[in-house]
């Protein structure tokens, strides 16, 4: 297969090129960046110096999608809604979009967190990537949006509870490291500022939001349900640490056990979804595509938390858009991603 990914220089195209240049199915690898076009790729992810000598290219984003199996577009958001039309007119056999430009269906939604959409009449061409719900339901898809990390962490917990009866709106208190920011430097990203810091931002008015609740009230059922996300930065670099609290009806109180059963159940045969006997720690899944749950109850049953630690960059970004080419094209879903993390990391 040929590859082509746009906006390949910052974290997530770093990522995202070392994922797809060491993939089983993948024979051609080409990569873009405005700002570094004639670099070489190793020259700014120097981890990648080993598998490509190739350097970043500076052509129409059309023209690196002719001819395509497979086009990547790690941009920023609002970047690809501007050029998606010339991307698809182009042919390429598949478009997945990491950034947030589609994957809100519902247009007064995406107005909302995002004001107007530059491309409104594309989105109904994209199917929504959550690699690890939607599963082969992608199979064939022309167009994905892929969630990025917070969202993922977030819709995961609230996807293992979609099922139940619930008798309060889910809160999910969720912290990121220092690279989900991008690799610009900004004042909440800068090492003094971050290393021995923790706040919280996007406070009742997250971005993410629209997108979480559109997918939380298709599980539901329910155009009126909610759910609240609570970002926070915290004083590391990779990972997403996600803590979601609800209470449930009488009819639905388990046990602790009972709990994380149904939890392990609701992602059954999903290889990237642990459910683990106890909270799980950021450092067993960093460097991999793997998120990692854990539920547990109250001892009377009334509440419950769930728990889920993913990394940014791979889980939440390019490892998810893999998995997501993968489901679309009826590859084997786990080729490319089997890499573990490392531990210590």
């Amino acid at each position: 297969m040929k590859v082509a990914v746009l906006g390949g220089a910052g974290y997530v195209g770093g990522e995202l090129l070392r994922l797809v240049l060491q993939h089983p199915d993948i024979t051609e690898v080409v990569a873009t960046s405005r700002s570094q076009a004639g670099k070489p790729i190793a020259d700014l992810h120097p981890s990648l110096a080993l598998l490509t000598d190739a350097r970043f290219a500076a052509h129409a984003p059309a023209d690196m999608a002719r001819g395509r199996d497979v086009v990547f577009l790690a941009l920023e958001h609002g970047e690809s809604g501007g050029m998606m039309g010339s991307i698809i007119d182009a042919g390429p056999g598949l478009v997945i979009d990491l950034a947030a430009d589609f994957r809100i269906q519902d247009g007064a939604m995406h107005a909302r967190h995002y004001g107007d959409h530059p491309a409104a009449e594309m989105v109904h061409r994209f199917r929504y990537g959550l690699a690890d719900v939607e599963g082969i339901a992608l199979r064939g898809a022309r167009a994905i949006a892929a969630p990025g990390c917070f969202v993922t962490a977030a819709q995961l917990a609230l996807y293992s509870i979609a099922a139940l009866p619930l008798a309060s709106t889910p809160a999910i208190f969720a912290v990121t490291g220092s690279s989900g920011a991008g690799q610009s430097p900004k004042p909440t990203t800068h090492h003094p500022a971050r290393a021995h810091n923790m706040f919280a931002y996007g406070a009742m008015s997250h971005r993410h939001e629209g997108e979480i609740l559109e997918q939380w009230r298709r599980w539901r059922n329910d155009a009126a349900a909610h759910a609240r996300l609570m970002p926070h930065a915290g004083p590391f670099v990779r990972g997403i640490h996600a803590t979601l609290h609800v209470s449930v009806a009488p009819e639905g109180r388990a046990t602790a056990a009972a709990i994380n059963e149904h939890v392990a159940a609701r992602f059954a045969g999903r290889p990237f979804v642990r459910v683990t006997a106890r909270p799980p720690e950021l450092t067993h899944v960093i460097g991999s595509n793997v998120a990692a749950l854990h539920a547990v109850a109250s001892d009377d049953g009334s509440e419950v938390q769930v728990m889920c630690v993913l990394d940014n960059l791979i889980k939440g970004a390019g490892g998810q858009a893999v998995q997501a080419m993968n489901l679309a094209l009826g590859l084997d879903e786990r080729a490319g991603l089997l890499a573990p993390g490392s531990f210590p990391c």
